[in-house]
């Protein structure tokens, strides 16, 4: 939540387990990372909300993911908003290099100044490449957390708003778009395929997969706070994620934004859980 506003999508952990997430991959429970407290002033000197409080946690939830990783198991991170991908990423970048297969409706690329909330939400991807503010573009001056090259944002749809708002382009770095036009070319399971094999170079340890629920289509996840029509199917979900974990590479995953106030009976999160687990336990 300290990347976005404190409005339900920190019960995401608590409502997938509830709907069985963690029993039905027989996984272990290791534990909560504890925020600190949300502030809702933006910073004058970073322009970013929390930028401490990011930077802080992204640290603890390093320790946290790096224990899992280190005793051979796959993390899996569940969330409130995209800023965890950086503490995720902070345990890799202790280890070596690994790249990101970065699942999300958004590029989530936006400099300070074009975020008009501070919100570090809309800016995950800049910072983990290393851009923006050291204090949370240069965690441990380990920065960037991930090379542009051993990135693939996968099935982005925001580029007219994005430009419209006045987001850095991603399509001017070295990063993969692979957009959700591309994955309906060549359909979900191949333009993993190449996704994968994109981000699999020698000296590439391993993936991190970032999974935002808004990557889904709108008619079946509408329970996020920035909605944009289209998206993939909870079939194609599944899909990509069964390559990813078929593949070998992939050494940990997180979820974030799916937001149960917007989930009136359950179904939506039912429904999620299903895929996730069908894609993850292939």
């Amino acid at each position: 939540m300290l990347g976005l506003f404190p409005k339900s999508v920190e019960r995401l952990p608590e409502v997938l387990l509830t709907k069985g997430f963690g029993e039905r991959l027989e996984a272990r429970h290791a534990g909560r990372v504890e925020p600190p407290p949300y502030e809702d002033r933006r910073d004058p000197e970073t322009m970013l909300l929390n930028p401490k409080g990011i930077a802080d946690y992204s640290k603890a939830l390093a320790d946290a993911v790096g224990r899992a990783i280190d005793a051979g198991e796959f993390p899996i991170v569940l969330g409130g908003d995209c800023s965890i991908v950086l503490g995720c990423l902070l345990a890799l970048r202790r280890r070596g290099r690994y790249g990101l297969l970065f699942l999300d409706g958004h590029a989530d690329f936006y400099q300070p100044e074009a975020e008009p909330n501070g919100e570090a939400a809309s800016m995950d991807l800049a910072l983990s490449t290393g851009r923006g503010p050291a204090i949370v573009a240069d965690l441990e001056g380990r920065g960037p957390l991930v090379r542009d090259e051993d990135v693939v944002a996968f099935g982005r749809r925001d580029a007219e708003d994005a430009e419209a708002h006045g987001s850095q382009r991603i399509e001017d770095s070295a990063i993969r778009v692979v957009d959700l036009a591309e994955v309906r070319k060549r359909g979900a399971a191949e333009a993993t395929r190449r996704a994968i094999e994109h981000l699999s170079g020698p000296k590439v340890a391993g993936i991190w997969v970032h999974l935002d629920a808004d990557v889904l289509d709108d008619a079946v996840m509408p329970a996020v706070d920035y909605r944009m029509p289209g998206g993939l199917s909870l079939e194609e979900l599944t899909k990509v994620l069964r390559v990813a974990i078929a593949s070998g590479r992939a050494v940990g995953l997180n979820i974030t934004i799916f937001n149960p106030r917007l989930d009136n009976d359950g179904s939506i999160a039912a429904a999620f859980v299903d895929a996730l687990t069908k894609g993850l336990r292939s």
